[in-house]
């Protein structure tokens, strides 16, 4: 069964991006959107300290006297970060989007961060590797599957 560290090895964009603490939200934006990515990591040096998302851009244009291109990432990240380690598996990291209703899940390789995992990309894994299941289900279960089995008639034990 895969795990965090293999989804995070198949990810088309595997390299955590992160961005300074005392960054605009304007830079993170940018970086952004440069990066195709979704959420951004805010770090102080190579302490990863919050995470800041699209979602959360939305809500902070409603407050009265926010402007992106002054205010600090700082004072808008959320800091209660979840993680899970680099060995859980698809079922527990699908259990743990759901049950927490998140979005993003930071993986954890001895008591370091090595990469973050989005619901879709968990999802993805998921539904690829039930696809494999099942061709090989339909594989086993052809009829082709059953005539090259090594025994014949002429062989058949007494």
């Amino acid at each position: 069964m895969k795990i965090a560290q293999d989804i995070l090895k198949e990810k088309k964009a595997p390299k955590m991006v992160t961005i300074s603490e005392d960054a605009t939200i304007y830079e993170a934006i940018t970086l952004m959107v440069k990066n195709k990515i979704g959420a951004m990591l805010v770090s102080n040096g190579d302490d990863i300290k919050g995470i800041w998302t699209e979602r959360d851009y939305l809500r902070n244009t409603m407050e009265p006297g926010f402007d992106p291109k002054t205010t600090r990432i700082r004072d808008y990240m959320k800091t209660d970060l979840i993680s899970a380690t680099h060995d859980t598996t698809i079922i527990k990291l699908q259990e743990k989007f759901l049950g927490l209703y998140i979005r993003h899940i930071l993986i954890k390789k001895k008591k370091k961060y090595i990469g973050m995992l989005s619901v879709g990309d968990v999802i993805r894994a998921s539904l690829l590797t039930k696809d494999d299941e099942i061709k090989n289900l339909n594989k086993i279960a052809s009829w082709e599957y059953y005539e090259n089995w090594s025994w014949s008639r002429k062989t058949k034990p007494k």
